[in-house]
């Protein structure tokens, strides 16, 4: 590793690859984004990835002086953050990103997790930045996170750490994307959200008729985002469809809090959306299923603060403040 540090005030840019849109932006010492371009993701294209990556860091640097790069992917990265192992909706299988981009790019490279990377900027600017040990949980189709522990990342032995979306909340339950069954996120996302509304719909159409209305009578046609504007509105169907997420996000949160007893968890993704909608609810179950409750300070559950821009901004504050300097070729 290189001793010389990356200034605190440089410019770096942050890198949030997902199976659809790379988004990437300039982020300065503080945290803010400074400008962003996105492009489609060829997802099953490893080369068409990396090109898309490269040209838009290649499209910011022109009007921006940057120190250095990081990458936040959907996979599962390596302990030395360079290879994405695993990433299961793209075609990376054991690809050394940083290798590969250092080389295109003549840039410092640091590639992390992309729900890590959320957790970090959260902790480092946004809902956590008056909390050392949180867990920020992510919301969307599925469940992600990370966890900081002491103002630092929990990786794990081999950088895998915060995987929490594949929990066993449900032995031999709901069939999972990963391969097992019963995962938390097969209960607690927001795919959960929408399978809910559509199974209520189907079955008791008089309690969904807010959400039929806005599908156009079609079950299938209900979406995430008709579930959380109904709910926000006081539909009684839709409002019952965050009860049943928010009993099994708060669930988990309870045996995150008997492993980690972290101080804070932050809620974060698409569907936190639905704002105190969800965050109340989540709370509630959390509060009465938490070991030990009566007898223990309790974790505060906050919103995230940073919405979309928590990849980028994670990101790039990791490879300010992670980067290895020495650009091979090149003298340090």
């Amino acid at each position: 590793m290189s001793t010389d540090a990356i200034p605190t005030d440089a410019l770096t840019v942050g890198v949030d690859v997902g199976g659809t849109k790379i988004a990437a932006g300039v982020v300065d010492g503080t945290g803010k984004l400074l400008a962003h371009t996105r492009r489609e993701t060829p997802a099953q294209s490893t080369s068409g990835v990396l090109s898309g990556i490269a040209d838009a860091v290649r499209e910011l640097a022109v009007t921006h002086e940057v120190a250095a790069v990081g990458i936040g992917a959907a996979g599962f990265v390596d302990a030395g953050r360079s290879t994405v192992m695993f990433a299961p909706n793209l075609a990376w299988r054991d690809e050394d990103l940083r290798a590969s981009l250092t080389a295109q790019l003549g840039l410092p490279v640091v590639v992390e997790n992309d729900a890590n990377a959320a957790a970090w900027a959260e902790s480092r600017f946004g809902a956590g930045r008056d909390h050392d040990d949180l867990a920020a949980i992510t919301i969307g189709t599925g469940v992600g996170g990370g966890l900081v522990v002491g103002g630092r990342l929990l990786r794990g032995g081999y950088g895998v750490a915060s995987e929490i979306g594949h929990i066993t909340m449900v032995p031999y339950g709901r069939r999972c994307g990963c391969g097992l069954q019963g995962c938390w996120e097969q209960y607690g996302s927001g795919r959960a959200l929408v399978t809910e509304a559509r199974e209520i719909a189907r079955h008791s159409p008089a309690f969904a008729a807010g959400l039929l209305a806005d599908a156009g009578g079609d079950p299938d046609g209900i979406s995430g985002e008709m579930v959380t504007a109904a709910a926000q509105r006081g539909d009684v169907g839709a409002l019952h469809c965050f009860d049943e997420i928010g009993r099994w996000i708060g669930l988990g949160l309870a045996q995150l809090a008997a492993v980690l007893d972290p101080s804070l968890f932050v809620i974060g993704g698409g569907v936190s959306a639905a704002g105190e909608v969800l965050r109340s609810r989540v709370e509630d179950v959390f509060r009465g299923n938490l070991t030990g409750r009566g007898h223990r300070p309790v974790a505060e559950v906050r919103l995230a603060e940073l919405g979309w821009e928590a990849g980028m901004v994670g990101a790039a504050d990791l490879a300010r403040t992670h980067s290895d300097t020495a650009v091979p070729g090149r003298a340090s």
